[in-house]
């Protein structure tokens, strides 16, 4: 009988431990998990920095100081340029190295590795498929060629990235992993120099591949030239661009002239994800002309998706010709904004269409010749395997074109037969030089070499503000941007007509720019880039029209400025978008009908000053009514029996305004009635009142601004516990506090220079330590939205008595 219960014991013990310790689907195995010794406990930390000083095998040619200050912003010292660089990717990783690792293996198209082939109904398969197809490993792999070629001596240093990123990886034990690598139970694979570009193309990704060539080439077959112009003009009358009106060009332009031309008018149904419309930034630089104390001011906050671990992860790199600080993509080398002892930059999304799609004709169903030019001319194909945890491997045949992949084909459609084969042409795809760039450019000391520095950066193109302690401010459009013919690549393209193709890229030199305006400041937000007098054809769908008129309406009566008045400005809530619509919704309105309620409702709209702070109801009303006169005038759209967009919202108000008769207003659901504007507001105050009375029925639910938007930074694994929700920040998007529910602003920098000095400030919504566990995680999310800045600490040389630092370690190389 022992011997029996023995048995039995030792079973269930040994099933238990077997299952413990088994992946189940998406659940990790939870005797690793749970283990006290080794599992998620392990990830709670006691102190905010627990790495130490160490000694590194073959790895530095000198000892490294790195010293934290309050924030956890390391300040890393080296004396020379490999050991900085080692250094940087050491830390980083110490910080970040999940969040690193997890972007990568989405933009190369390996989530399945990690999460299956799928969770619930939703295919990580297809999502890997994508991000195959649109190449960013394809564009990634021609930049690191490159390097390798023609920049050895940068490229080591990029090596020296990943051999830091790589010396922290081999410390880690099972217990020291991320808790993100606990639960999704896989473990980090060495860092590659090559990750560094593919962070590159992940940055193109999300900043340079919107467009709607395909959604323009259905709208135009669909409803004709007349009604597609009403619906996506190019250039409203209120344009104020990034480069101030009325600046002269002094170059002779490439010529390239609009041939005539069929664009092939088929229904096509795009599959590919566009990037957050909202991606954009703020930018906006101020000479002593206009401050209080003579120094030049400029700010920058980039809006992208607010997540956690954040965006951005700040640091200080000092070596002998290098002394730099500011926000840094983590697994990356570098500054990506930021200053140094001599200038400080900062960038917005520079919008342009740099995306085309070609129609292909392939010569047979083997697909090895497509139609060109009037030959029939051999294609690529490359095998891509992807591999699913848990599953087979699944194999994906991607066709290239001298356009690009065939992203469109029999593989990977809706079924439409008539635009099959559509093959993509994209800037990111072709070799480029950013990391270059952004080396030269953390070591530009003036306007020139920062000129010089920029001038390699491709893309994504970026409106990139500067300024110096001299007192010099200036703007650049950098990037690597067509020569196109006015209209080419707004719609869909024939791929075998060689006027078609891309005959040219303006010189750098051509690019947009300005220094020192008379205006005295310089600022972008998206918006158009130049008037019409430059004389290079321009072109973008998602062009912004709200941030840039406010930021320039305020800086053009701004005087006396202080660090603190642009900190405000960053901040500022004004909806611009509301007042212009409001007014008209208003008066639409039979006020003399209204019931108390209504009232109430329409009181405090009438009463609003269109800012969108934080324990204001009106913002909320008029957000819910402004959806529903939206979703009830573009139900064409949305129901079109092929892919449309939307129009922005600016051209939404202008049609309401001046084009009453429009066919779309009238509600295509009721039969033998005519509806207006007025009918259509009507109609929806009354549907908003209606969800607004039933979401207050809910206990808790308010109608304050901050509580109804819901502001949330999110776990990049949308874990609950790891997010933060309610924040309270006003604002929205298309506002220049442009937090909107889950996207914003992922960084803010101020710096002021003069009199050989430099100051600067920054927050961003996380912490430096992505780690759930730490005592600091999330801890600067409160001050970012309430407004406060922390000061950047940056000198030239530090110690770790310094009152600035809490904690310091030394990287030192075997004796």
């Amino acid at each position: 009988m022992k011997t029996l219960r023995f048995v039995l014991s030792f079973s269930i013990t040994l099933a238990l431990g077997i299952t413990l310790n088994t992946k189940i689907d998406s659940i990790p195995p939870l005797g690793k998990f749970l283990s006290p010794f080794h599992g998620f406990w392990q990830n709670a930390e006691n102190e905010p920095i627990t790495i130490e000083s160490k000694t590194l095998e073959n790895d530095l040619a000198d000892s490294v100081n790195i010293y934290f200050d309050e924030l956890l912003i390391p300040h890393v010292f080296a004396s020379n340029e490999k050991d900085l660089f080692f250094t940087q990717g050491y830390i980083t990783a110490y910080h970040r190295l999940w969040q690193m690792e997890f972007q990568l293996y989405s933009a190369e198209g390996r989530l399945a590795e990690i999460l299956g082939p799928k969770i619930g109904n939703n295919s990580i398969v297809d999502v890997d498929k994508q991000m195959r197809r649109i190449g960013l490993k394809y564009g990634a792999q021609k930049s690191e060629e490159l390097f390798k070629k023609e920049e050895p001596d940068i490229y080591a240093l990029i090596e020296s990235y990943a051999a830091g990123v790589n010396a922290y990886i081999e410390s880690l034990s099972y217990a020291d992993l991320p808790i993100e690598y606990k639960l999704l139970d896989y473990k980090p694979e060495a860092w590659t120099p090559f990750k560094c570009f593919l962070l590159i193309s992940n940055m193109n990704n999300m900043l340079s591949r919107g467009e709607r060539d395909l959604e323009h080439t259905n709208a135009l077959k669909k409803w004709g030239r007349e009604v597609f112009e009403i619906l996506y003009p190019e250039r409203p009358d209120i344009v104020d661009p990034v480069i101030p009106i009325g600046t002269a060009f002094d170059f002779d332009p490439i010529q390239v002239d609009k041939p005539d031309v069929d664009f092939p008018l088929v229904f096509s149904d795009p599959l590919i994800e566009q990037p957050d419309p909202n991606n954009g930034s703020n930018s906006f630089v101020v000479n002593g002309e206009k401050t209080a104390n003579g120094k030049v001011i400029l700010t920058n906050e980039p809006d992208l998706s607010l997540n956690l671990p954040s965006i951005w992860y700040v640091m200080q790199l000092n070596a002998p010709g290098i002394n730099v600080m500011g926000a840094t993509l983590p697994g990356g080398p570098g500054v990506i904004i930021g200053f140094n002892d001599s200038i400080a930059w900062g960038n917005t999304n520079a919008k342009r269409d740099l995306v085309d799609w070609y129609y292909i004709q392939f010569k047979d169903e083997t697909r090895e010749e497509y139609l060109y030019n009037g030959n029939w001319v051999p294609t690529k194909k490359v095998v891509e395997e992807i591999k699913a945890r848990g599953s087979f491997s699944y194999y994906d045949t991607i066709i290239y074109t001298h356009h690009g992949p065939v992203v469109y084909d029999r593989n990977f459609n809706t079924g439409r037969s008539e635009a099959t084969n559509l093959a993509m042409r994209w800037t990111a795809h072709d070799a480029s030089k950013e990391i270059k760039a952004l080396y030269l450019g953390n070591k530009a000391v003036n306007y020139d070499d920062w000129v010089k520095a920029f001038s390699y950066f491709a893309g994504p193109p970026q409106n990139y503000s500067f300024a110096s302690v001299n007192g010099d401010i200036a703007l650049w459009i950098n990037g690597k941007f067509p020569v196109k013919w006015e209209e080419q690549g707004k719609f869909l393209m024939d791929g075998s007509n060689i006027d078609h193709e891309w005959q040219a890229f303006m010189p750098q030199s051509h690019n947009l720019h300005v220094k020192n305006p008379p205006q005295n400041f310089v600022s972008s937000a998206n918006q158009h880039a130049a008037d019409t007098l430059y004389p290079y054809y321009q072109y973008d769908y998602n062009y912004e029209y709200y941030r840039g008129r406010r930021i320039n309406d305020r800086l053009r009566v701004m005087d006396n400025i202080e660090v603190e008045d642009m900190m405000a400005l960053q901040h500022d809530n004004f909806n611009y978008n509301a007042s212009e619509a409001l007014p008209m919704m208003l008066d639409s309105l039979d006020s003399a009908s209204f019931t108390d309620l209504e009232w109430s409702y329409y009181s405090k709209l009438q009463n609003w000053d269109y800012f969108n702070e934080t324990d204001l109801q009106a913002p909320t009303i008029y957000d819910v009514w402004w959806d529903k006169v939206n979703d009830k005038l573009w139900d064409e759209i949305d129901s079109s029996d092929v892919a449309v967009y939307r129009p922005n919202w600016y051209n939404t108000v202008s049609i309401l305004k001046n084009q009453t008769d429009f066919f779309m207003i009238d509600n295509k659901g009721t039969d033998g009635i005519k509806e207006s504007a007025g009918d259509l507001f009507r109609q929806t105050f009354k549907e908003t009142i209606a969800e607004l009375e039933e979401y207050l029925e809910d206990e808790g639910n308010s109608l304050l601004w901050y509580q109804f938007k819901n502001t949330t930074i999110r776990h990049l694994l949308r874990i609950v516990p790891f997010s933060r929700g309610k924040v309270k920040i006003g604002g929205n998007s298309s506002i220049v506090n442009a937090a909107s529910a889950s996207h914003g602003p992922s960084w803010r920098m101020v710096v002021e220079l003069g009199d050989g000095e430099v100051n600067a400030w920054g927050v961003y919504p996380g912490s430096q330590s992505g780690n759930p566990g730490n005592p600091t995680y999330g801890h600067m999310i409160d001050d970012w939205a309430s407004g406060q800045y922390n000061q950047l600490y940056f000198e030239n040389s530090m110690s770790s008595s310094s009152k600035e630092i809490t904690h310091s370690i030394t990287l030192k190389p075997q004796e």
